[in-house]
């Protein structure tokens, strides 16, 4: 048996939400893996915005959404995550199935260029407002860049204080390896009504 990797383990996660015809977020499309996973999931019904504030990324992505025929499924934004709530349609709000964070740095690109908590606590915080009940945000944190302590140190405070009857907050991580990537997964209570704009 081998465990999952924290990515791995966020895919499957979100795979148990997402249905065909779901609406989802992907805040940090990098190279856009996770952008064609999100779309692939909701299939043609269902819809995918992206963000990403590198030029470079965003064309990375679009030709890997091209290769795999599913640009017309995606809606990308050279905008920071932080811009999420001013950005996305007005009535996602409160039915968004899933929204993923990858944070660290473009690979192979600039690793100057790296997710901040300046951005990332509030792009967590608009995420969960446009959540759907029991929809599920996953933020996969990396530790081995400059600066990435710090963001995944303040994501887990962020996520470990979340009203327990609102949210449910878990956190996956080996243990046994040095900057080992961690997961952090939070589900959205059922019992919440879906807020209007």
């Amino acid at each position: 048996m081998s465990l999952p990797t924290a990515l791995t383990l966020s895919h499957q996660l979100i795979q148990s939400v997402l249905q065909p015809g779901a609406w989802a977020v992907d805040a940090t499309v990098g190279n856009g893996h996770d952008t064609l996973f999100l779309a692939q999931s909701v299939g043609d019904q269902g819809h995918v915005h992206g963000f990403d504030i590198q030029a470079e990324a965003l064309a990375r992505a679009e030709a890997l959404f091209r290769k795999h025929q599913v640009q017309e499924r995606i809606t990308l934004h050279q905008r920071s995550h932080d811009q999420l709530a001013k950005t996305l349609p007005p009535d996602w709000r409160g039915r968004v199935a899933a929204v993923m964070f990858n944070l660290g740095y473009l690979p192979k690109g600039n690793s100057s260029i790296i997710t901040r908590c300046e951005t990332t606590l509030p792009a967590l915080s608009q995420a969960l407002e446009w959540l759907s009940p029991g929809g599920i945000l996953t933020a996969v944190l990396y530790t081995g860049h400059p600066g990435g302590k710090d963001e995944a140190d303040r994501v887990l405070r962020f996520a470990a204080t979340l009203p327990p009857r609102q949210y449910r907050s878990i956190r996956y991580q080996t243990m046994n390896r040095d900057y080992a990537p961690s997961l952090v997964a939070v589900i959205k209570s059922k019992k919440q009504t879906a807020t209007k704009a």
